[in-house]
């Protein structure tokens, strides 16, 4: 049965069209994975079958009475209730439901006529197995289960959302989703503040899940273990394909070279049939066909020119640090008003690359704050060599007003560049011609990263600090970037919840563990 429909879909944005005419059908219990480059518009896609984007053309058809759930990372939440409070409105329409069935009792308590009693208590029945049926009466268990499945354990239920981090928030707003169990799921990148244990988690939970969802992702495993289905979002066209990521890949490779041949050809023959029309349209013998020609021309819907893949060039220059170590840790401990982490002793060499994993909330970002002296260390000592060059790039897509858009966000790290270096840097990340004076705010989460990586491409260093660096990277940016840290010389840390990215990489494997 059919769910969705969407027909002639088209939106542009600025002066590129990210859907055009698309058409696509969605039948219940299908479940998608949602792909594309970065900004081919695939949250623009999401953001407009969950109504929260109106396009510019074309029809969004939803069954009725169907519910939907959206998990956008960028969303907000009240942050002076408590974790439990926020989960438990997962199920509202049960809490209303129990409280009627109370005013229900005590009108019973109240009615004399016989006839009426009984009325109230049939109704009450009915309401009674419905709440016993939905496992009411055990609400708070499931919750528990839901949300440790995603790693907010029960030390966290009676915390105010306020004093969770960005990632903890994010795994609080999935938790609620599933609990909720609507006919269809739409997940914004789901994992990308779930560690390992918690991905596999995920796994196990959509792929036993009897619904409809639709998850935009770039781990291609986490896309090859839940999807049977792959949609593709590329040069303004929106397409289905059955099985999941890498059977997807093959047949997507065929597609776009066919497509490629068949916009070349138009091409060609619009080139010529402007040139006869501007050879002929002046003279009179030739005038008649030269209109016929031009109406021709008119007719024709001309194809959207194949999306450019920006294949990003990642080469970190590495400054030669003369020493055989260059960190080293001493019983350091970590942490704001309580230590999260036991202490930590390490000794890594100049050319060591070290992975840094565990659990979301346990301290990985935290230490490496204090490492970069952003924050003090509780106890313990750290030393780097004298002569280390480190060059960072966070987890958070921050930009503090320096990111108007991206060649005003190189030129505050390198303000004797000319517009022509600017581009020239930019674009070998990924972020040419328009790409380059969007604006930040409009960027996809891909884009901004590859902003920030383009200053770690021209900054000099012997130590690369990296929080999260995947997050939002598509396939190809990915394995850009994986070839340079492999390639790079320098020391590494590395903070990851991608196993196949990181295991790649590094050498020496630190798991940060709760206290």
């Amino acid at each position: 049965m059919s769910i969705l429909e969407i027909r002639n879909l088209t939106h542009r944005y600025d002066d590129r069209y990210l859907f055009q005419n698309a058409s696509l059908q969605i039948n219940n219990g299908e479940h998608l994975g949602v792909v594309g480059l970065n900004g081919a518009g695939k949250t623009t896609f999401i953001n407009i079958i969950a109504g929260k984007l109106s396009q510019d053309d074309g029809e969004v058809l939803k069954s009725s009475g169907m519910r939907w759930g959206y998990l956008d990372q960028h969303a907000d939440i009240e942050r002076t209730q408590t974790v439990i409070e926020y989960l438990r409105h997962a199920f509202d329409y049960l809490y209303e439901i129990s409280a009627r069935l109370e005013k229900l009792y005590e009108k019973m308590g109240e009615t004399l006529d016989a006839d009426e009693l009984d009325r109230l208590i049939n109704k009450s029945s009915r309401m009674q197995d419905e709440l016993d049926n939905a496992g009411f009466y055990d609400l708070d268990s499931k919750i528990k289960k839901v949300a440790g499945g995603l790693g907010i354990g029960s030390e966290f239920m009676d915390a105010p959302i306020s004093r969770l981090s960005g990632g903890e928030r994010a795994k609080v707003m999935l938790s609620k989703l599933l609990l909720e169990e609507v006919d269809v799921m739409l997940l914004d990148e789901p994992t990308n503040f779930l560690d390992i244990e918690h991905i596999e988690w995920l796994k196990k939970y959509l792929n036993a899940y009897k619904k409809t969802f639709m998850v935009i992702s770039h781990d291609v495993s986490f896309l090859d273990s839940v999807c049977k289905f792959i949609i593709n979002i590329e040069n303004g066209n929106i397409k289905k394909y059955s099985g999941n990521y890498t059977e997807f890949s093959s047949q997507r490779e065929m597609n776009a070279k066919q497509y490629e041949d068949e916009y070349n050809r138009q091409q060609q023959e619009i080139k010529k049939m402007k040139e006869y029309i501007a050879k002929n349209g002046a003279r009179a013998a030739t005038a008649g066909m030269a209109n016929s020609r031009k109406k021709m021309l008119d007719r024709i819907e001309v194809m959207q020119k194949p999306l450019s893949v920006h294949d990003a060039v990642f080469n970190f220059p590495y400054i030669q640090l003369n020493s055989k170590d260059f960190l080293i840790i001493k019983d350091l401990e970590v942490g704001y008003d309580k230590t999260l982490i036991p202490p930590i002793s390490l000794h890594l060499k100049s050319s060591d690359k070290l992975w840094v994993r565990g659990t979301n909330g346990v301290g990985k970002t935290t230490l490496i704050k204090t490492l970069l002296r952003k924050i003090p260390a509780r106890k313990g000592s750290f030393n780097f060599h004298v002569a280390t060059k480190i060059a960072y790039l966070e987890q958070e897509l921050n930009f503090d007003g320096m990111g108007e858009n991206a060649m005003y966000y190189f030129s505050h790290f390198f303000p004797r560049a000319n517009v022509k270096e600017q581009r020239q840097e930019l674009a070998k990340v990924g972020l040419k011609g328009e790409l380059a004076t969007k604006l930040i705010t409009d960027m996809s989460g891909g884009e901004q990263v590859r902003a920030k990586l383009s200053v770690l491409n021209n900054t000099p260093s012997n130590v690369l600090i990296l929080d999260e660096p995947t997050n939002h990277l598509d396939v190809r940016a990915k394995d850009a970037l994986k070839k340079a840290l492999i390639a790079y010389e320098g020391a590494i840390i590395l903070v990851s919840h991608e196993h196949e990215f990181a295991s790649d990489i590094c050498n020496v494997i630190f798991d940060a563990k709760s206290k």
